[in-house]
Order: C-alpha cells, then sequence, then structure tokens
C-alpha cells in the first residue's frame, strides 16, 4: 500500500469524507469503525472509483488494548502508515449526576485512552522514518467547560493540549501533528449525544461534514497546528482564553442548555 492513511470512525460523517478526500488524491487507506459492513460498502465505492486499495477493520475502539491489536495487525500486512487520523469519537448530554457512567467510561478510553495510544505506537515508526502526520480531531468543545457535557468537553480539552504538547516535541523531526477543532457540524453526532435540542444545535445552519473535513485534511497536510474551523468558532475559542473563567463557565452552559 502506498501514501496509506489510517482513519478511524470511519463509517461515517467526517471520517468518511476524510477517507474520500484521501482516496481521491490517490492515497490508500486503513479504515476502522465498529460497522464492518459500511465500510466494505466504502471501500468497494472506493476503489471503484480511485483504484486505490482499502483495508477494513470492524473494531469497537473503546476497548481495552483495541490500538494495539490495530497496530499489530498493520504490521502483520506490512502496512505502512504515513498519515494517522484519530478520528473516532463521541460525546453526551446531561448532567454529570445523572449520566451513565458506562458510557462516559467508553468516551474516555476512546476519546483519550485509544487516541494516545494510536499517537504513541504509530509516531515512533514516524520518528524511525523522519516523516508522517497526525491530525488529532478535538473540537471547539476542547476550549471551555461545558457544564452538562462536562466528559466530553474534558476529554476534547486532553486531546487539544496532548496534540500540541507533542506537536511542539517533534516539530524538528519532519514530522507534524494537527489538532482539528470542528465547532457544531451537520453529522449524526448531536442525535448520538441527545443535544439536538441544544442552543449549539437546534434551529442551526451547520456545516456539513464533508465541508469540514476539506479543512481539516488541507491543514494536516500544511502542518497547521491547531485548526479551528470558520470564523466565529475562531473568534469565539480564542477570546475564550482571555474571559474570566467565570463568564466562560456561564456562556459555555447557555450554550449546552436545551433552546
Amino acid at each position: 500500500m502506498k501514501n496509506t492513511a489510517l482513519i478511524t470512525g470511519a463509517s461515517n460523517g467526517i471520517g468518511l469524507e476524510l477517507a474520500k478526500i484521501h482516496a481521491s488524491k490517490g492515497g490508500d487507506l486503513v479504515l476502522i469503525a465498529r460497522n464492518k459492513s459500511k465500510l466494505d460498502e466504502l471501500k468497494t465505492e472506493l476503489e471503484t472509483q480511485f483504484k486505490v486499495s482499502v483495508y477494513t477493520i470492524g473494531k469497537d475502539l473503546s476497548e481495552t488494548n483495541a490500538a494495539q491489536e490495530i497496530y499489530d495487525e498493520t504490521n502483520r500486512q506490512n502496512i505502512e502508515v504515513v498519515y494517522l487520523i484519530n478520528n473516532a469519537g463521541f460525546g453526551d448530554f446531561g448532567m454529570f449526576t445523572e449520566t451513565d457512567w458506562s458510557k462516559e467510561l467508553q468516551m474516555i478510553n476512546l476519546n483519550i485512552t485509544t487516541l494516545t495510544h494510536f499517537t504513541k505506537l504509530y509516531l515512533q515508526d514516524m520518528l524511525k522514518r523522519r516523516s508522517g502526520k497526525i491530525m488529532n480531531v478535538a473540537s471547539t468543545a476542547a476550549f471551555q467547560p461545558g457544564p452538562t457535557a462536562a466528559v466530553y468537553c474534558a476529554t476534547k480539552a486532553f486531546v487539544l493540549s496532548f496534540s500540541e504538547a507533542v506537536s511542539n516535541e517533534v516539530s524538528d523531526k519532519g514530522i507534524t501533528i494537527t489538532s482539528l477543532c470542528p465547532g457544531p457540524t451537520e453529522t449524526g453526532f448531536q442525535a448520538a449525544a441527545a443535544m439536538d435540542e441544544s442552543n449549539l444545535f437546534k434551529g442551526k445552519k451547520l456545516p456539513s461534514a464533508k465541508v469540514v473535513a476539506e479543512y481539516g485534511y488541507s491543514s494536516m497536510i500544511k502542518g497547521k497546528t491547531v485548526a479551528i474551523h470558520g470564523i466565529m468558532n475562531t473568534i469565539m475559542s480564542n477570546s475564550s482564553r482571555f474571559a474570566p473563567r467565570a463568564l466562560v463557565l456561564k456562556i459555555g452552559r447557555k450554550m449546552l442548555d436545551k433552546a
């Protein structure tokens, strides 16, 4: 396989669009998601349309050692991962005392643990080659605490901080790490997180997953460290760093409350 990108959460939304973009540029793919049948449909589509090679893995990435198992499998297949795109993730919505701990534990495992482990495993190979690119998908939620989405926002804050730090560590070694921070996007995320009725989503015209994926992919290729999609998202995310924390907290609660 050549110029291979490994993409997690590739069966829908931003991950699916990233797979299409990379294939359109002639790059091969390793696609990972729980729904292998959807991945195999996408494999057929991309291989037929773009004449690339696509390897699919059906896996629940919230499981312990999922990253190691996939890394071992790609090694057995002699697949060299040039681009690592940690896109898989999910959120939840509700008062922390009322939400489901088992779901939050899965969220932490997927959004933080697996992403971090994937980065460590494939980054070591990239260091040996002195080349490679990583994109970790965070969120504009990474820039402030989120009452009623406390765990989700905290996981994305980890992704952003972690990605920025490691990016600095490898900046002189031919490798770039990009943290993509989308705002609300037209995907299945809000429904899965039970956030359809929040002020953040309800009645809003949202950018498509394709538009966000194109921006993220371009930012990764350019080696941008933090990529915030959209002018208003950029302003809001950066302004939160300078506003009083108490005010940021109140605004965060207002945005996540039901409309």
